[in-house]
């Protein structure tokens, strides 16, 4: 049944930076797609299969590289024309440059592109003669109507109502056969409802209320802007307050616990510190009594009046993070929602944390980026990571959110290379930017009564690391926790993770704890990083590739997962999917989209039965192979088309004219 490999194709597994599949499961590529058109025409038959090829030869053109993308390649040389004086060595620096970061330029399925016509949502809510719009709403309000034009429904059973014994997206839900009666009426499950009631299994959402006050800029930041405004006051040197905290470092360390702070409570004025010749200390390290005003005068308050409201705690006092020696899942960008933060905790991670939110977005209300900060209620030890690039916005960030959601840490981003991020001096340009850098820490850490934890790189050029000069001042600025990523921003995710320096920073951080990041696929992986003295592992590209991880790390085995078992996963991160983003097209096509995107990485792992010797690297491609069944060969394939066939198994057919590109194009080789 298995396709023997000529040769050729051994010496090609054989090669530096290929996997080591047995050489009886590898294949071509022409031998790969063979076999899966052959055993999937079981499902399909012989002129509906020869239609999809057509749509795949037209659809797939473009779909591997967009209109923009294929013009400026076709400019240096890689296109069908070569222009004149293009040689062969200028072309080889463009095809490794195209082969890494982001599909800026992919194609965008928007929702009015999966249904012409959509149902206003107060009729779906039941209350159609409320109608926010009026006589102004361009969605329907006529059922019959609605319903002559809907999509044909997916399934027979809705996750929602099954789960919940309501389903809220009622007639426009893809799966409403299982939850509408006679006359389109909405059946809901008491006994099921009433197990549900007053229980909050999402939280951190953005009340509208909360939303008017960000537009409106009428959320108050008081101790933010206490401390902004400290730095702007001018110094004995004259200067406007561009250094960290108007003086060296060395001099303005923040308190200890063995130092009493003076005047709390006092003034909310800076206070002068007894040293002759010294300069004032910032109100903000003070942390004084928050006043009502330069007056002085106390704030009103409602109930009693405890320790706890009067005295600010000091940084021994803070709550703590303990966490050492637990799996902690990365913040994953696009593939780190809460749907797969659900299946990863049920593998065995320890600790989550949200996708990287920009503070800016966060202070504006943007209902997309609050998204980000979303908690399920079975993520026990939970974390948000914050970008930002200037003090006044991160400072500001961390108290709106420390007044407004429940976590256990904040964590700022240090880490992304990115060039949208690093050019606005966000991200890894932190690293060079010490004193923003400081007045970010200090700042943050000031008006935040969850610990403060940073993610770094080794440094922003490849062979020039500078960690092991930040993270001792990230301890004295406040820092509860660090997390280095053992490459610089030169080397993106390319290269191997240097564990070695990772260890020294180790030692360096101490007593402060430092979790290490990078490369780490198996138990194996696992056990020599905890050997290098960190107080933990962080699991990010290894958790996308195969989330079971986890179990694997703490069970101290390789899991031969099955395909069916794999399939499982899916179908559960798809239930999740419609649960979190919707029952109803747009949901559904959102669900399908983040299924796509996680995909792209799953399709690298391969079955602990097919290698050579265990374990997998990270690093190393995965060559062609024919699996144990057709769904483990369909899973192991890194076209497109074969994604979006797993994505209809699990939530239907994909709309008329249906495109999809992974965000990072390094995941789409075709």
């Amino acid at each position: 049944m298995h396709v023997i490999a000529a040769c050729g194709n051994k010496m090609a597994a054989a090669a530096a930076g290929v996997a080591p599949v047995q050489a009886r499961f590898v294949a071509s590529k022409e031998q790969f797609h063979a076999y899966l058109r052959a055993s999937g025409e079981h499902g399909d038959g012989e002129a509906e299969e020869e239609e999809e090829e057509e749509e795949e030869e037209e659809v797939g053109s473009e779909q591997s590289e967009p209109p923009a993308k294929r013009g400026r390649l076709s400019e240096h040389g890689l296109g069908a024309e070569s222009p004149e004086g293009a040689g062969e060595g200028e072309e080889v620096p463009v095809e490794r440059k195209r082969a890494r970061g982001q599909n800026k330029s992919r194609p965008c399925m928007k929702p009015n592109h999966y249904e012409k016509s959509r149902l206003c949502p107060s009729v779906t809510q039941g209350c159609a003669d409320k109608c926010y719009f009026g006589s102004r709403c361009r969605f329907l309000h006529d059922i019959s109507e609605y319903m002559a034009t809907k999509p044909a429904d997916l399934g027979h059973s809705c996750v929602l109502f099954e789960t919940f014994g309501k389903c809220i997206y009622g007639v426009t839900c893809r799966f409403a056969k299982a939850h509408l009666g006679d006359g389109y009426q909405n059946i809901i499950n008491t006994d099921l409802t009433k197990q549900w009631e007053g229980k909050s299994l999402v939280r951190n959402n953005l009340s509208k209320d909360l939303q008017q006050q960000l537009r409106k800029k009428k959320f108050s930041f008081k101790k933010a802007d206490e401390y902004l405004r400290s730095l702007a006051k001018p110094h004995n040197n004259g200067g406007k307050g561009g250094k960290a905290l108007g003086c060296s470092a060395e001099d303005q360390e923040v308190s200890n616990c063995t130092t009493p702070q003076e005047g709390l409570g006092d003034t909310s004025e800076c206070l002068v510190l007894p040293e002759e010749g010294g300069d004032p200390k910032p109100a903000a390290l003070q942390s004084p009594i928050p006043t009502e005003g330069e007056g002085g005068c106390p704030i009103k308050t409602a109930g009693l009046v405890t320790d706890e409201d009067i005295v600010k705690l000091r940084p021994c006092e803070k709550k703590k993070l303990e966490i050492q020696g637990k799996l902690y899942l990365a913040p994953l960008t696009t593939c780190g929602n809460l749907p797969f933060r659900r299946i990863c905790k049920r593998f065995g991670a320890d600790v989550t944390c949200g996708e990287m939110a920009v503070c800016t977005n966060l202070l504006q209300g943007q209902s997309s980026e609050w998204a980000l900060l979303k908690r399920h209620h079975t993520e026990d030890v939970f974390g948000v990571q914050l970008e930002g690039a200037f003090p006044d916005t991160m400072t500001k960030c961390a108290e709106l959110l420390n007044q407004t959601i429940d976590v256990d840490f904040v964590d700022i981003n240090v880490g992304c290379p990115i060039d949208l991020i690093y050019k606005k001096g966000g991200g890894c340009a932190l690293m060079t930017r010490t004193n923003k850098f400081e007045q970010i820490v200090r700042g943050m850490n000031l008006v935040l009564d969850v610990p403060l934890t940073v993610k770094i790189r080794t440094g922003v050029q490849e062979k020039i690391n500078v960690a092991h000069k930040i993270i001792p001042k990230l301890r004295e600025w406040g820092a509860s926790m660090v997390t280095l990523h053992g490459r610089s921003r030169e080397q993106r995710y390319t290269r191997v993770a240097d564990w070695d320096y990772i260890a020294e920073c180790a030692k360096i951080a101490s007593p402060m704890p430092l979790f290490g990041n990078g490369d780490i696929l198996s138990f194996e992986d696992a056990n020599q990083a905890m050997q290098m003295g960190v107080s933990g592992i962080m699991i990010a590209r290894g958790a996308l590739i195969k989330p079971w991880l986890f179990t694997e790390i703490k069970e101290q085995r390789h899991w031969d997962i099955s395909s069916s078992e794999r399939f499982d996963i899916l179908k559960d991160f798809s239930n999740y999917g419609l649960e979190h983003w919707g029952s109803d097209t747009q949901g559904v096509e959102k669900t399908r989209k983040f299924l796509l995107e996680w995909l792209s990485f799953l399709c690298r792992y391969i079955p602990v039965g097919l290698l050579e010797h265990l374990p997998q690297k990270i690093n190393e491609r995965p060559p062609y192979y024919i699996g144990r069944d057709y769904l483990e060969t369909l899973m192991a394939s890194q076209n497109v088309d074969d994604w979006i066939k797993i994505s209809e198994l699990l939530l239907g057919r994909v709309p008329t004219n249906f495109t999809f590109l992974p965000k990072h194009k390094a995941n789409s080789y075709r």
